[in-house]
């Protein structure tokens, strides 16, 4: 299936406050397939992908859905949408490589499950975590081996650490590092499952390179993000809640001052900054073998209430206060990450932790005509 629809460039929208990183010599003519595209973090990676040049395939799970992608980039000439709808099949992604196979250089895979609002752990975050690299990897195999330059699997934080260890002051992970929940251990709960399917889909990437070193000619490379905010590429102001991270800012904008939230902490990265670095992941020679740990620093929920109360003043009084300044005491009881090797691999500053919740806020409020 090819819907490829003839439009002009300049209908692609700019990220906000982010250049883009542009490999002339590699984007002229060279066709990218993005696993999972409508997701909020590819979204942002098919915009950057077209703004430098290249020409995307990307995926998505109905018709319904790719029509709403092609529309959204106003049918952009580079971009084409197919069908994938279950990647919890091992054979999901037969049909993509049968077809584009010949033409495809770059695998982007960010398709994976990111919710956790579930209560089978197994068939709706492990099983299609893992199935999905499995399948893609194997259809690379089998139809691409020869073609397919450069994967670059969308992972997680989640993949380095497990869930039991995430208060604990003196561990510190770094790019080195891996979750180490067992399969039947980690369904306790939606956090301890989702968590680990990270590792597990990450450890089978890095496995099958191995095993089929002989058989394949890409280089893979991960990308690690933490907790990703910042503004959606194409904000809606009918969808009341949000991805999974950006729903953390979300309920703060729109809680009434009474309301008690839940209390989180963890690391910040700007969405802008992870699908730079996607790009990058397969630009750079030097990050390939590489596992790339997205991680601006620290936040917890008292910090992001201290900031949007300071920076925002139509809310204030009119949205919690919580305990201001408390929020450093939750960072500095809970772990750390050290990702100065991915620092200087992607050779960017990331965006600081201010400027993403302002940015995530202001277009909340935009959204919802309150400014």
């Amino acid at each position: 299936m090819d819907n490829t629809i003839s439009s002009s460039l300049s209908s692609v929208p700019l990220s906000v406050n982010q250049s883009i990183h542009i490999k002339q010599t590699m984007s002229s003519q060279t066709t990218v397939f993005v696993s999972g595209a409508s997701g909020f973090i590819a979204l942002h990676v098919v915009n950057d992908l077209l703004n430098a040049g290249y020409k995307v395939i990307g995926s998505a799970r109905s018709q319904e859905k790719c029509d709403q992608l092609l529309a959204k980039f106003k049918n952009h000439p580079s971009l084409s949408m197919v069908i994938v709808p279950d990647i919890s099949d091992l054979n999901a992604f037969d049909d993509v490589f049968k077809k584009y196979g010949k033409e495809i250089k770059i695998v982007l895979h960010t398709a994976s499950p990111f919710r956790f609002d579930v209560n089978d752990y197994e068939k709706d975050l492990l099983i299609p975590a893992l199935n999905g690299t499995k399948s893609i990897l194997n259809a690379i195999k089998q139809y691409a081996a020869q073609t397919v330059e450069r994967v670059v699997i969308t992972s997680s934080m989640a993949a380095q650490l497990n869930t039991i260890y995430m208060n604990d002051k003196s561990i510190t992970v770094d790019e080195t590092s891996w979750n180490d929940a067992t399969w039947e251990g980690c369904q306790t709960d939606p956090v301890s499952a989702y968590c680990a399917s990270k590792g597990f889909a990450e450890k089978a990437a890095w496995d099958f390179l191995k095993e089929n070193k002989d058989q394949v000619k890409f280089k893979l490379s991960t990308v690690l993000p933490v907790y990703v905010f910042g503004p959606q590429l194409f904000p809606e102001p009918s969808k009341k809640v949000l991805n999974t991270s950006s729903e953390i800012i979300n309920q703060i904008v729109n809680a009434d001052k009474d309301t008690e939230l839940m209390q989180m902490n963890g690391g910040f990265i700007d969405v802008r900054d992870v699908a730079k670095a996607h790009l990058l992941a397969f630009q750079k020679d030097e990050c390939a073998g590489e596992r790339l740990s997205l991680y601006g620093g620290m936040f917890s929920t008292q910090d992001f209430l201290d900031i949007i109360n300071e920076d925002f003043p139509q809310l204030k009084g009119k949205i919690p206060v919580g305990k201001p300044g408390t929020g450093k005491d939750v960072i500095e009881n809970s772990y750390k990450i050290n990702n100065e090797r991915t620092k200087k691999l992607l050779g960017f500053e990331f965006i600081n932790k201010r400027d993403c919740v302002d940015a995530s806020v202001q277009q909340i409020l935009e959204t919802e005509g309150k400014l």
